[in-house]
C-alpha cells in the first residue's frame, strides 16, 4: 500500500504526510506503524515568502513532539512585483537621462547641498545624490572664510543651493560628480579679458607657480589663475616660495586665457618695464637723427660699441622672446 503524503500548517492544517519508518514497510498501513512523522509548515513563513520545516512526530500512546531543527529545503514563494517600485525606477532612470543631459549641454544645475564627507560634498539632483569634490568649489568660500578648515566650511554649506556644472554621470557605475568651478567660470570668465589687471590673493604655490584668486568688481574671489615661474619677477628665480605665500595679496595681469581648457594665465612681473630695455634706453640714442660722431669718437668710418654693451648684450640673449640678430645690428 502506498503511504499518505501531504502538507500541514500550525493552527490549519491542510494535509498531513504520513512517512513510515523505511521503505520496505510501505505494504503495510501506515496508522500501523508507529511514531509516524509529520512534515509542518509555519505560517510566520507565509509572510516572508519561504517556509520553515518542522518534524512532528506522533507515537502509539499519542504522545506528540515537535522537533525545531530547520530541514535543508526552504520552499520559495515568488514575490509580486511592488508597483511603487517600478515607479522609482523608472524616476531613477529618467533622472540620470536628465543629467547626461546636463553635462552634454554644459548648462548650471542648482543643487542643494546634503552634507559632506571627508573628500567633498554631496549634492542632490533629483532623486540622484550625486558628489561635489572640494578641489572643485569655487574660490569664494575658501577666501570668504580663510582661517576655516575645509570640513568647517562644508559643514556651513549644508542645506545651501550651490550652482554647478555636471562634470561625470554614469548611471551604470551610479556615479554623478558635479564641479562649481565650471559653473563659476561659465557665469563669469566672459568679463575677463587680455590685459585686464586683477587684486587677487595667492590660493597655494606650486614648484612651477602660484595659483591665485581673482577678485570680482563683488568684492568675490570666483576665479583662479596660474603666475607661473617665469612671470613671477624680471630676476631669476629659483623657488616660487621664496617670494609669493599663500593668502598675500597681488596684482596681476592677465596674459593668456585658454576657453577650451578653462585656464587664465597671470603675470606680475608684466606690470613693471623690463629693467633691461630701461638700461638699453638710457645708453641708445632713440633719435633717428641722433649724430653719430658722439657713438664713435668723431671717426665716420668705424663706430666702436657703447662701454658695456657687450655685457648686456649676453644678458639680454639669456631672456626669452629676444632675438640675438637684433643686436647684432647694433655692432655692426
Amino acid at each position: 500500500m502506498p503511504i499518505f503524503s501531504a502538507t500541514a500548517t500550525f493552527a490549519s492544517y491542510t494535509s498531513i504526510s504520513f512517512l513510515s519508518a523505511s521503505q520496505s514497510q510501505s505494504h503495510l498501513s501506515p496508522f500501523l506503524n508507529f511514531p509516524h512523522k509529520f512534515t509542518v509548515k509555519t505560517p510566520w513563513q507565509w509572510q516572508h515568502h519561504h517556509y520553515h520545516t518542522h518534524k512532528l512526530l506522533i507515537s502509539a500512546s499519542g504522545n506528540t513532539q515537535i522537533d525545531q531543527n530547520l530541514e535543508s529545503g526552504l520552499l520559495q514563494r515568488p514575490t509580486p512585483p511592488d508597483p511603487l517600485d517600478e515607479a522609482r525606477l523608472a524616476r531613477r532612470s529618467s533622472d540620470w537621462k536628465a543629467a547626461k543631459a546636463y553635462k552634454d549641454s554644459g548648462l548650471i544645475y542648482n543643487g542643494r547641498v546634503e552634507g559632506f564627507n571627508s573628500g567633498g560634498l554631496r549634492v542632490r539632483f533629483y532623486s540622484i545624490l550625486g558628489f561635489l569634490p572640494f578641489p572643485e568649489l569655487s574660490p569664494v568660500h575658501t577666501c570668504k572664510e580663510p582661517e576655516k578648515p575645509i570640513q568647517e566650511i562644508a559643514k556651513g554649506l549644508i542645506g545651501s543651493i550651490i550652482s554647478a556644472k555636471v562634470i561625470l554621470a554614469d548611471e551604470d557605475n551610479k556615479k554623478m560628480i558635479f564641479s562649481e568651478k565650471e559653473g563659476a567660470w561659465s557665469k563669469f570668465s566672459k568679463h575677463v579679458n587680455l590685459g585686464d589687471i586683477f587684486e587677487g590673493k595667492v590660493g597655494y604655490v606650486e614648484d612651477y607657480g602660484a595659483f591665485v584668486h581673482l577678485r570680482f568688481p563683488d568684492g568675490l574671489y570666483h576665479l583662479t589663475g596660474l603666475i607661473h615661474i617665469s612671470e613671477v619677477s624680471w630676476d631669476l628665480v629659483q623657488d616660487v616660495r621664496d617670494i609669493l605665500k599663500v593668502g598675500d595679496q597681488v596684482r596681476a595681469k592677465v596674459i593668456g586665457i585658454d576657453w577650451i581648457k578653462s585656464r587664465i594665465t597671470l603675470s606680475i612681473k608684466q606690470l613693471e618695464e623690463d629693467p633691461l630695455l630701461e638700461t638699453l634706453d638710457k645708453v641708445i640714442p632713440q633719435d633717428d637723427s641722433a649724430d653719430l660722431d658722439s657713438l664713435g669718437g668723431g671717426d665716420g668710418d668705424s663706430i666702436e660699441p657703447l662701454p658695456g654693451l657687450e655685457t648686456i648684450l649676453e644678458e639680454l640673449q639669456q631672456e626669452d622672446g629676444y632675438v640675438s640678430k637684433l643686436f647684432e645690428n647694433l655692432t655692426t
